[in-house]
């Protein structure tokens, strides 16, 4: 038996969203707010995988010139914008997104990361970021529990962080006002095609007729690919964070230290860490960052936690005295590339996709939802969409790729 989706008046079409979490809430909202007829699907619940599962950063500091870094500056001139808009359209009575442009510290402890450290935001610089090398007494003055005596220390003031479970939710709340509808517990199983085009999908409730699909399904989304009939090598990559009992804020921006660019970076398969730690608003502090693939393992590594103690207390020696509430453990969508993939594919008329933004999802959702509805709906894009096309030289050889 079909599904069945609101239909509105003079809407320009249907669109099925696969997955709810940020990037499906944003595309959802985009695509509603111009005249689609919107169902998002969702096997688990809202937000209930990665977006709730990372630590909230809208960031600019982590990037290096060239497209991703566009995509991060157009992102933190649109965040403002998009949190004044969601909080006169939800009204006060709805959660906070806790919007907090507190800016970001990176910090060198050797001599040998304060070089790459430097090196860094001088090009970042030269590419529109706000990056301000600081003396150690400046450092202190903005983090005086910081450790005595830093190598480097560079301050961005366009790091931002929010709540990422509120803003998934304060995402799809204004879809769903703009006529969008959420479907969650339904699995899409493969996808309908007639004509050489994607016409829906097929799902554990039945199948769903559409004008297109947009495969926003994260660390999964090359699971869902297959299931429509491409193949797109988008593969999790783990990652884990300590949660501290709740204390009086000591930790006033995001810090983290020199090795965090390269892990981000890094194609490497192994488990790689680094020091990423921040306070919240409920005063817990979080502590961060690991990078390794292990497929869907999210089983506990006691090595993984020791690891990111251990770098922890080398930025804010007072940490070792503190008590761990939790650890978790997420995935993030992976992309041999390192860049997101945003747009139509080309080998099936009908599908799009956003989704790989590995670490950078929560930051890059709204402007991603903003390219692809440019892109749906035959306007000008906020900026270039061809360093994120399907069809683009650096991911083309993995698209025929067999797993190994």
């Amino acid at each position: 038996m079909p599904l069945v989706y609101p239909g509105r008046p003079g809407a320009t079409g249907h669109a099925i969203v696969v997955g709810a979490g940020i990037v499906g809430a944003a595309s959802a909202r985009a695509l509603a707010r111009r005249g689609w007829a919107v169902t998002v699907l969702d096997r688990g619940a809202a937000a209930g995988a990665t977006s709730s599962h990372g630590e909230g950063n809208l960031l600019v500091s982590d990037k290096l010139p060239g497209a991703e870094l566009d995509l991060a500056l157009a992102a933190s001139r649109l965040w403002p914008q998009l949190v004044a808009e969601l909080a006169e359209e939800l009204g006060p009575t709805f959660p906070a997104l806790e919007f907090d442009p507190k800016g970001g510290l990176v910090v060198a402890t050797t001599p040998e990361g304060a070089h790459g450290v430097l090196e860094l935001a001088a090009s970042q610089r030269a590419a529109g970021v706000t990056a301000e090398e600081l003396t150690t007494e400046a450092a202190r003055a903005l983090e005086p529990q910081l450790c005595p005596d830093p190598a480097a220390t560079v301050f961005y003031p366009q790091d931002v962080q929010l709540q990422p479970a509120a803003a998934v939710e304060a995402l799809l709340a204004s879809a769903r006002r703009a006529g969008a509808t959420v479907t969650t517990g339904v699995t899409v199983e493969a996808g309908l095609v007639g004509g050489g085009r994607l016409t829906g999908v097929r799902t554990s409730a039945g199948e769903l007729s559409g004008d297109l699909v947009v495969n926003c399904a994260g660390p999964w989304a090359g699971e869902v690919a297959a299931r429509l009939g491409v193949r797109l090598p988008v593969q999790p990559r783990c990652g884990t964070v300590l949660v501290t009992t709740r204390m009086p804020h000591r930790i006033f921006h995001k810090v983290y230290d020199g090795d965090y660019v390269g892990a981000t970076q890094s194609g490497e398969a192994g488990l790689q860490t680094s020091a990423v730690v921040e306070s919240t608003a409920a005063g817990t502090v979080l502590i961060g960052s690991s990078r390794q693939r292990v497929g869907f393992d999210d089983r506990l590594q006691v090595r993984v936690l020791a690891e990111l103690a251990r770098k922890a207390i080398a930025l804010f020696p007072f940490l070792a005295g503190m008590n761990l509430l939790r650890s978790y453990t997420g995935f993030r969508p992976y992309l041999p590339d390192h860049l997101p993939v945003i747009g139509p594919d080309h080998r099936l008329p009908g599908l799009y996709h956003v989704t790989g933004h590995e670490g950078a999802g929560i930051g890059l959702s709204a402007i991603s939802a903003e390219l692809l509805a440019a892109l749906v709906c035959d306007q000008p894009p906020v900026l270039d969409p061809e360093p994120f096309a399907v069809h683009r030289p650096s991911l083309e050889p993995h698209l025929a790729q067999e797993d190994r």
